[in-house]
């Protein structure tokens, strides 16, 4: 298949490459960056320089790319900057839908996020509606999953696969990044997130499992897939683990709880065949490189 992978240098986008290749498929890959392109080709995939945000040079580089699917990987969360990321998600998706499909190209697997769900009790699964909160900043984030999530679906085969939060070489969470500065104290340490040892549910995945679904969700029937490892977990419950792994202090227990955080269950990506190698942050954390 000839597969087009829009946010091919980030976190996920860099280990898919291989692994599209290993599958077999015809793979380009688009970069805003001269250095981009470069590590795109390093890979063995094509590359096609394109800015998400240029709705004429993206519908160009999409054209000559001829994809048959489309992998949306774009974000942009190098500065911490949420309204940043946000318009990426609305405006990004919205010229690289249009662009897929006036390239004749009728599927796409969108990068989606798993805390976006409406609060109540346990685990979400994908049947939970997102939330209609209007509380600020979470409404605007909740805002920018739906939109990209709604343009995704005009093309038939859209797949959205609602991660958990990332770890692994090059996130946030990865040893000597933001998280690990936080805890050491750091004021300037920039990322989206807590580090309160609270309540609060989280679900993670590890990069690795994050693009191995990717690959494998180019044949999944349409719709939303929760991309999770099986264990989701207050913060005062894997924060210490991480705090560990990371020879950072352990931060102080708190009380509370956000009432959307409640984590997300895996079993239909499970029943498709997505198994994670990392099935929980307990040992993934320790295992994880920087």
């Amino acid at each position: 298949m000839r597969v087009l992978v829009a946010g091919a240098t980030g976190a996920i986008g860099r280990r898919l490459l291989p692994l599209l290749l290993a599958a077999g498929h015809q793979v380009t890959g688009l970069s805003r960056s001269a250095d981009g392109l470069d590590r795109i080709r390093e890979s063995g995939a094509r590359a096609v320089r394109a800015d998400a945000l240029d709705a004429v040079g993206l519908r160009r580089a999409v054209a000559e790319a001829a994809p048959q699917a489309v992998i949306h990987q774009l974000t942009d969360l190098s500065g911490a900057d949420g309204a940043a990321n946000n318009r990426l998600r609305r405006e990004g998706t919205r010229h690289l839908v249009d662009a897929a499909r006036a390239a004749g190209a009728d599927r796409i697997v969108a990068q989606s996020i798993s805390w976006a769900y409406a609060p109540g009790d346990g685990p979400a699964d994908e049947s939970v509606p997102l939330d209609g909160t209007g509380e600020q900043p979470r409404a605007r984030i909740v805002s920018g999953v739906r939109t990209l999530e709604e343009t995704a679906a005009e093309l038939p085969g859209a797949v959205a696969l609602r991660y958990g939060i990332l770890y692994g070489p090059g996130t946030w969470y990865a040893p000597g990044g933001p998280v690990a500065a936080a805890l050491g104290g750091d004021p300037g340490a920039r990322f989206l997130g807590s580090v309160e040892a609270d309540d609060s549910v989280s679900s993670f995945v590890h990069v690795e499992d994050a693009a191995r679904a990717a690959v494998l969700a180019l044949e999944w029937p349409a719709g939303a897939y929760n991309i999770v490892d099986d264990e989701p977990a207050p913060a005062r419950t894997w924060l210490p683990v991480l705090a560990r792994a990371l020879d950072a202090p352990a931060p102080a227990r708190a009380a509370g709880a956000a009432p959307w955080a409640r984590g997300a269950l895996n079993a239909r990506a499970r029943a498709l065949g997505w198994t994670p190698a990392h099935p929980s942050w307990r040992d993934g954390f320790a295992r994880q490189e920087g």
